[in-house]
């Protein structure tokens, strides 16, 4: 399986793809942080976000797509540019017939190291080992952003049957 996975953020998008199936190894395609300029009109910066975004979907040819979820923060500001940034995530995956599933900071953090409270570089020392690096993943934003496809890999499919049964049930048969 091929997810893309990102780290949304306005100013920078961290960007990972990876390849793998649940309890194997990884494996590293390539990784991208996309940068806007915060001087830059709102709009452009977006459409700047979509365009990348897109074009590294029909490049990479992922099977799905893995978003971080935008939580809470105490700067509002940063939260909004967030999740906007997470909106045109998600939009590229659903535009391309991806199916996109997100993820919080925790999910990630537990199904990566096995503690939902690691730090950055607890994180980053983590995804290097998994994917068999030679040196870390720079910036943090790439590393996050390959953490969050690890995540899907390991977790996804699993969550994906278990959604896919819960369905099957509501409509009253097994198939």
């Amino acid at each position: 399986m091929r997810v893309l996975g990102v780290d949304p953020g306005l100013t920078r998008c961290g960007v990972g793809v990876v390849d793998g199936v649940p309890g194997r190894p990884c494996t590293l395609i390539a990784y991208y942080v996309i940068y806007t300029d915060p001087a830059d009109d709102l709009s452009l910066r977006l459409l700047h976000l979509d365009r990348s975004l897109t074009d590294l979907v029909a490049e990479h040819q992922p099977e799905s797509v893995a978003v971080e979820r935008v939580f809470s923060q105490h700067n509002v500001r940063t939260v909004m540019g967030t999740a906007q940034a997470s909106g045109i995530a998600v939009l590229a995956g659903a535009r391309a017939g991806l199916p996109v599933q997100t993820y919080t900071p925790s999910e990630v953090k537990a199904a990566v190291t096995g503690s939902g409270q690691a730090d950055k570089a607890q994180m980053t020392a983590m995804v290097t080992r998994l994917l068999r690096l030679a040196e870390p993943p720079k910036p943090a934003d790439a590393a996050d952003a390959l953490a969050l496809a690890i995540c899907h890999i390991w977790r996804g499919g699993t969550r994906s049957k278990l959604a896919a049964a819960a369905d099957r049930a509501r409509r009253g048969g097994a198939r």
